[in-house]
């Protein structure tokens, strides 16, 4: 048992701990950094390559004004991963949806849904991820 939570004569005191801890945590909440989930970002990327980039960075934006973290692997793969090697698809897919079961929720945007995309989807619906849907022309 660690210091914090004995008394002055070496007996377990809980509560002054548990009552820092929580203001704390309140001091964390009222700064803007309490708890954030971390949300999986699902959109196009192959196709029209550029816009569908701006679009996810737009999209990420609408995540953290919505209280997440967003998580888009097709814009963290493509800077390091070739999307027309078959090999490096196939391995960033993956990796993607390794992530994707570490995510609270999955996040789709738009009504076109590429293969990745339902491949994405599907993934989050075997794993029973909340999966919310909105339109592409998000507000901040």
């Amino acid at each position: 048992m660690d210091n914090e939570r004995l008394n002055k004569e070496g007996y377990p005191d809980p509560t002054p701990h548990e009552a820092l801890k929580n203001i704390e945590k309140e001091e964390r909440k009222m700064s803007g950094l309490g708890f954030r989930p971390v949300v999986y970002i699902c959109s196009p990327f192959r196709g029209d390559v550029q816009k569908n980039i701006e679009n996810a960075r737009r999209f990420c934006r609408f995540a953290i004004y919505k209280g997440a973290i967003p998580f888009a692997p097709h814009l963290l793969y493509p800077q390091f991963m070739d999307d027309c090697n078959g090999e490096e698809r196939k391995l960033a897919l993956f990796m993607g949806q390794v992530m994707l079961d570490k995510c609270a929720e999955v996040w789709v945007f738009g009504n076109e849904i590429s293969s990745g995309m339902a491949g994405e989807i599907s993934r989050a619906q075997e794993k029973g991820k909340r999966i919310r849907r909105f339109n592409t022309e998000v507000m901040l």
